[in-house]
């Protein structure tokens, strides 16, 4: 796991050494080794965080055996010993980067399609002069590049691409990701907040020869939908085990101590099962929960520990502890992101990196499985009568408590065609279209365009399927994944996601949705691995989320964030939304116990905060 950076410029507006200042930015990312390469034209850097062969020899960025080619790369590719079997080669080191380079030498780009792994890889091509960008299928690794006027650079956030003094000095909001981030909470690939930074979408690889970029996709998650699904329980559930326990086999491969994340869930709990069986050794498992009784899951977690007899950390955070963290939220993420649960999840990569340096999470079974609560409103809303009668029921709704207003926003859409971003949005609590067509001024008033359309595919989904596929198109990389990228990098920790391997994804793509939610269980056929591991009696109950008690900060001690952050004066100095309707926002919050609008005042915070701490001058 490391930090990469680099830039391609034949008219030189990048400064041969401001590729240090890039590398600067991400120490975080690899405090064990620093490495550069410049010849004039081309500049790249590297942060190391050593996992696999901790020699010197294995430090980036690599030269080819042939000489030709030198490579930096971010992530862990997991089958590197069979790639190097397959291609025959002596290599000079035990680590996974020589092996990608050398198989890159033999099989051109089509490489990537061999890597079962995390990665954000750069190449350049000294005879053809030629750089190649690769991203992982899932989008588990982030790559972020600014391209304009045939300059290109790369870097793993994009606080490396504004050490680049011509970036920094050129930076532009991109208008419409400011109306998507109010929605989703989040800005969606390919965009950035910044008009010439984008995010090399995931599966994808992108060629830039001094003049031309051109971006191609190697693989696709519509592409791996098959014509028919996997309905046999029993065939299905041998086959899930035997892909979890491969997938958490490879994802063990370190020279370093590790551990994983348990919060007492269901995926967590399954990762942590898997892995302490097939260790030799007993498993660290680390959880973390608040005092407040409501967000405290640690004794699911301890119960879980126990049974497969984990080595268990745990560490309960006060109010005031975690308040202390909202700032990195502001500063780790470079471009507004509302996702709150960011502050536990840097909590406890904390309290990890003080025993181990890497760990795996869960993250992925929602998606994957069905579990989240926005796959049956989706079967709900598309039904055609509640359709027909959404008016009349909002209305029902709008007349009750906070919590019955909430649900009443879920029938507050104004066309079919959006309903996926609406469903997300409102399940999150964010703003729906209807309300940012009146909160959001003209000069925003575009939004990212989503490929959410998934009726051409070889066999239809039903709108359940349909939404968890936005979800793996969209939240999970550029909300849950980058959350855990960059909570877990900044304190130099790394996170693999075992249930993301791309052979599971595949399946569940392809298993039949009646085996992910049935009579009523949402995703019964990973509970049904996971109680071959654990006791089903632990996890008789109700879904919890990775939460933060933000409702109750908001109200007393980040109430000072309303006053800083979404005062008169700067929001007319931003100019993204009307105040008018941000201090009614604001009073119904306050004074009307309309508790539901929390993360629509928060995702206000970030927007703004963002924007004072970049352009307070």
């Amino acid at each position: 796991m490391c930090g990469i950076a680099g830039f391609f410029s034949i008219k030189g507006v990048f400064n041969a050494n401001e590729i240090q200042a890039m590398t600067n930015t991400l120490a975080h990312r690899g405090p064990d080794a620093e490495g550069h390469f410049s010849d004039g034209v081309i500049a790249m850097g590297h942060k190391r965080l050593s996992i696999i062969d901790l020699s010197t020899d294995a430090n980036q960025p690599m030269h080819s055996h042939c000489g030709n080619y030198t490579m930096v790369f971010n992530g862990e590719i997991y089958n590197y010993a069979e790639i190097a079997q397959e291609i025959g080669i002596k290599a000079k080191t035990n680590s996974d980067t020589e092996i990608i380079l050398e198989a890159f030498v033999k099989w051109g780009s089509s490489f990537v399609n061999k890597m079962n792994g995390m990665f954000a890889i750069a190449i350049y091509c000294h005879v053809s002069k030629e750089l190649f960008l690769f991203r992982d299928r899932i989008g588990i690794k982030p790559l972020y590049y600014y391209f304009n006027e045939n300059q290109l650079a790369f870097a793993s956030e994009i606080k490396a691409l504004l050490a680049l003094e011509y970036i920094n000095k050129h930076k532009q909001i991109n208008s419409s990701a400011v109306r998507s981030f109010l929605q989703l909470g989040y800005i969606p690939e390919p965009e950035s907040i910044y008009a010439n930074i984008k995010k090399l979408s995931k599966g994808h690889y992108a060629c830039f020869n001094g003049k031309e970029l051109k971006i191609s996709a190697y693989w696709k998650l519509t592409a791996k939908i098959q014509n028919g699904v996997i309905c046999d329980e029993q065939e299905a559930k041998e086959q899930l085990t035997e892909l979890i326990k491969d997938s958490v086999k490879y994802r063990l491969i370190a020279d370093v101590p590790y551990g994983t994340f348990l919060s007492g869930g269901v995926d967590s709990s399954l990762v942590s099962a898997v892995a302490q069986k097939t260790t030799n050794h007993q498993l660290k498992t680390f959880s973390i929960g608040f005092d407040d009784a409501k967000f405290n899951e640690t004794h699911f977690a301890r119960q879980v520990a126990k049974h497969i007899e984990s080595d268990h950390y745990e560490f309960i955070l006060t109010e005031q502890e975690a308040l202390n963290h909202v700032p990195d939220i502001f500063k780790y993420y470079d471009e507004p992101y509302a996702d709150s649960s960011a502050i536990p999840t840097m909590l406890v990569s904390k309290m990890a990196r003080q025993h181990v340096t890497m760990t795996l999470s869960g993250d992925g079974g929602d998606e994957l499985f069905h579990g989240y609560g926005s796959y049956l409103w989706a079967n709900r809303l598309n039904n055609p009568l509640t359709h027909l009668s959404r008016k009349a029921v909002k209305g029902i709704f709008n007349k009750g408590s906070s919590r019955f207003k909430r649900i009443g926003y879920l029938f507050d859409y104004e066309k079919k065609e959006s309903l996926k971003a609406h469903i997300f949005s409102q399940e999150q609590y964010f703003f729906s279209q209807k309300e940012l067509s009146k909160l959001v001024n003209k000069e925003y008033e575009n939004q990212i365009l989503l490929n959410d359309d998934y009726n051409d595919l070889l066999r239809p989904l039903n709108a359940a399927e349909q939404q968890a596929l936005f979800d793996l198109h969209y939240y999970l990389p550029d909300d849950l994944l980058t959350k855990v990228d960059k909570a877990s990098m900044r304190y130099s920790l790394e996170t693999r996601v075992p249930l993301l391997d791309h052979r599971i994804v595949e399946f569940a793509l392809n298993l039949d949705s009646d085996l992910k939610i049935k009579n009523g269980n949402a995703k019964y056929l990973l509970k049904q691995v996971l109680y071959d591991y654990v006791p089903q009696s632990i996890f008789d109950r109700p879904k919890w989320g990775f939460g933060i008690p933000l409702v109750k900060w908001l109200k007393a001690d980040l109430n000072f964030l309303m006053d800083d952050y979404l005062s008169e004066e700067l929001i007319k100095k931003a100019g993204f939304v009307n105040f008018s309707i941000v201090e009614n926002l604001i009073k119904r919050f306050n004074t009307n116990n309309e508790d539901y609008l929390y993360n629509r005042i928060w995702v206000l915070i970030c927007l703004h905060r963002w924007y004072g701490d970049v352009y307070r001058n």
